[in-house]
C-alpha cells in the first residue's frame, strides 16, 4: 500500500458534488502536484485528507491507518501537517510564538496548559530549539520577533510555511503556496519545498497554479475537473494528456496552442 492512499472518495454539499469517485495513491517520499481550473475539488480534497471535511464515501489510508472520521488534531498527530490557501496565522503575534503553535501536538501536558501553568523548562528549551531550526532552515532570523501583521504577504506565507514545518510532519499539505506572490517569492518557496524533500524526506502534496513550478518539483501530478479526477501521472505525460489541454483550454486548444505559439 502507497504512503498515502485516497480510495474512490466522494464529497458532497446539498446537491453539488465537490469530489467525485476521486482516488490517488502518493508513495512515500515524493512530490505529488494537485492541479485544475478553479472550483476543480483540490481544496476540498485537502481537507478531507485533514480531516476538515469528512467523505460521504470511500476511505483515506495513511501509513495503514484510515483517517475518515477522525479530527483534524488527530490526524494532525498522526504526522500531517498542512498549510491554507489564505494565510491562517495569529497577526498580533511574533514570527516565533505563531511557530510554537506549530509544536502543540508536541507539547506532553498541552500548549495552553503550559500557557495556564508554566512551560518545564527542559520541555521549552526543546520546542523552542526545533522552532529556531526551522527558523533557519527558511531564512526567517530577521523577522524572528516581528509581529506577523506587520510582515509582508510574501514573508507571511512563509511563515505559514514554517508553522507547518515546525510539527515535524511526515506528510505536507500545501494548498497554493506561491499564490499571490511576484517571481522571487515564488522561486524562494519552490528552493524551500524541495530543500524540504530533499534534506528532511518529507512526503509533499501541493495544489499550485503555476504550472512552471509544479513542471520543474512535482514527480507525480493528479489532475481534477469538476470533482473528477481526469488524468495522473508524471509530468510530461500529463502536460500532453489531451484531455487536461481541454480542461485547461476548452475545447478548441489546438487553434489556441497555435495561436500563443
Amino acid at each position: 500500500m502507497a504512503f498515502l492512499e485516497v480510495e474512490d472518495i466522494s464529497l458532497a454539499f446539498g446537491g453539488i458534488m465537490a469530489v467525485s469517485r476521486v482516488s490517488l495513491s502518493v508513495e512515500r517520499g515524493r512530490i505529488c502536484a494537485v492541479i485544475g481550473p478553479n472550483g476543480a475539488g483540490k481544496t476540498s480534497l485537502l481537507n478531507c485528507i485533514s480531516g476538515f471535511y469528512r467523505p460521504q464515501k470511500g476511505r483515506i489510508m495513511f501509513d495503514g491507518q484510515n483517517l475518515v472520521g477522525r479530527r483534524p488534531d488527530q490526524i494532525a498527530r498522526l504526522g500531517i501537517a498542512r498549510t491554507f490557501q489564505n494565510v491562517e496565522l495569529f497577526a498580533h503575534m511574533t514570527v516565533i510564538d505563531n511557530l510554537l503553535l506549530g509544536r502543540h501536538n508536541h507539547f506532553h501536558k498541552g500548549f495552553f496548559h503550559d500557557i495556564l501553568f508554566g512551560y518545564r523548562a527542559e520541555e521549552e528549551t526543546v520546542h523552542r530549539r526545533k522552532v529556531e531550526e526551522v527558523i533557519d532552515f527558511l531564512e526567517m532570523e530577521k523577522w524572528r520577533k516581528h509581529l506577523v501583521a506587520n510582515l509582508p504577504y510574501g514573508v507571511q506565507k512563509r511563515v505559514e510555511l514554517g508553522r507547518a514545518l515546525a510539527q515535524a510532519p511526515n506528510l505536507l499539505l500545501l494548498d497554493e503556496p506561491m499564490a499571490g506572490m511576484n517571481l522571487e517569492e515564488t522561486e524562494d518557496i519552490a528552493r524551500f519545498i524541495l530543500d524540504i524533500h530533499q534534506e528532511l524526506g518529507t512526503t509533499i502534496i501541493m495544489i499550485e497554479h503555476d504550472m512552471d513550478v509544479v513542471m520543474d518539483i512535482s514527480q507525480n501530478i493528479c489532475v481534477l475537473n469538476f470533482g473528477e479526477k481526469i488524468a495522473e501521472g508524471a509530468p510530461a505525460e500529463v502536460q500532453s494528456n489531451s484531455a487536461v489541454q481541454t480542461a485547461y483550454l476548452g475545447e478548441n486548444y489546438e487553434s489556441v496552442l497555435k495561436q500563443t505559439a
